[in-house]
């Protein structure tokens, strides 16, 4: 099992009935929760509600960081201001272009209405914003499973990064491995319909198995970058270890006085190399980290619950919440990249570009210190944060 079960919390939020499970400062929905008969079957998500007293609040107002504060800390706003302060940090991410599809489990029913309450709230451009069933027929609805949360986190932060592309959410119809390969084969259908270029998120995964590598396939359509969140908890999952995803790692976004200081390693964060996946060709210089196996992951982005982000969902929790786990970065370096607007023509060809820059501090931010598990983050690249995180919208 991947999860540390420390207590249990029952909730009643909404139509949310289902028990949960306390975590440090957070709660961890049922969906984030990997039990022996899941691995090789079905896919867990990788976020935490922030709830340091153990009881879950959704609020009327959103709390956390915000697309405003974080666009300033990864420089990804014209005119970043000084400290990058949650309270006074107000420009907001623009551009994008093209597609974003966010891969999840399940239908989440006000999900167009939530995205537009987050991005009105924050000043973001209105979103060009679609559902789509990856079978055909509507999915049941997420909001007993706690995929609906993950659902609202992964469609607003990709919106709040890259507010002009198109954001997809392509509803699996369920937590089956192969259900959501099969929402990735949609995913890789819509895109090409529509422009043929752009990336797919998936903030879920599980344990590494010995046939893994046979569903590599899935995330190699032309002119598509994936990326795939790399756990909340020390090791590898899959398919953030395949060699045709890029690995979403986390970090903590520190502050003093409101002030943004630096980041270091999220404690929790997955990363490591994989038990099957062979290193792949963008790794070759950092062969000395990672030896013959794939290294995870490969970037980096805020993801603890020290550093929590503002998230809004309706119909299943009745308001705003603070969540944070690496399903916060799967689905921000989708928009990040997409804003890049190189829009590379594989997964490999941009984990090369990010590889080839990582020594550019003006393309990234190394990550020298703080752990993750028996990981700890260094200079250069390490198995904590990968090439360490994005600084602004060049060499990547």
């Amino acid at each position: 099992m991947r999860r540390i079960i420390v207590s249990v919390v029952l909730v009643t939020v909404a139509s949310l009935v289902s028990a949960q499970v306390r975590r440090g400062n957070g709660i961890v929905p049922e969906s984030s929760i990997e039990r022996p008969e899941d691995i090789g079957v079905r896919m867990h998500t990788n976020y935490y509600i922030y709830a340091p007293d153990g009881v879950m609040r959704p609020a009327a107002n959103p709390g956390g960081e915000t697309p405003a504060s974080l666009g300033c800390v990864y420089d990804v706003v014209s005119a970043p201001i000084s400290g990058c302060p949650i309270a006074t940090a107000t420009e907001v991410p623009t551009g994008g272009s093209g597609v974003i599809v966010i891969v999840d489990a399940y239908d989440y029913p006000s999900a167009a209405a939530d995205l537009a309450t987050f991005s009105s709230e924050f000043g973001l451009a209105a979103p060009n914003f679609s559902v789509q069933y990856a079978t055909g027929t509507k999915p049941g609805n997420a909001c007993s499973s706690g995929w609906e949360g993950e659902e609202s986190l992964d469609i607003e932060w990709a919106h709040a990064i890259a507010p002009n592309a198109q954001i997809v959410l392509m509803e699996a119809a369920s937590a089956s491995n192969s259900a959501l390969y099969t929402a990735v084969t949609a995913a890789n259908s819509y895109i090409a319909a529509h422009g043929g270029k752009g990336e797919v998120s998936m903030s879920w995964g599980g344990s590494e198995t010995s046939s893994e590598t046979g569903s590599d396939h899935y995330f190699t359509q032309s002119d598509v970058v994936y990326f795939a969140s790399a756990g909340d908890s020390p090791g590898v999952i899959y398919p953030s270890a395949s060699v045709n995803v890029v690995s979403a790692g986390g970090t903590q976004v520190n502050r003093s006085g409101g002030n943004y200081t630096n980041q270091t390693a999220w404690s929790d964060g997955g990363g490591g190399t994989s038990k099957y996946e062979s290193r792949p060709s963008f790794q070759s210089g950092v062969s000395g980290v990672v030896g013959t196996h794939r290294g995870t992951p490969d970037l980096s982005f805020d993801s603890s619950g020290g550093s929590p982000v503002a998230v809004y969902n309706s119909s299943c929790y009745g308001g705003w919440l603070q969540v944070y786990g690496t399903s916060v970065a799967s689905p921000s370096l989708a928009g990040i990249i997409n804003n890049a607007g190189t829009f590379n023509a594989s997964s490999n060809a941009e984990n090369t570009e990010i590889y080839n820059n990582r020594t550019n501090t003006s393309d990234f931010t190394d990550i020298t210190s703080g752990s993750c598990g028996t990981h700890s983050a260094t200079t250069g690249y390490d198995l904590c944060t990968g090439v360490g995180v994005d600084k602004g919208l060049f060499g990547k």
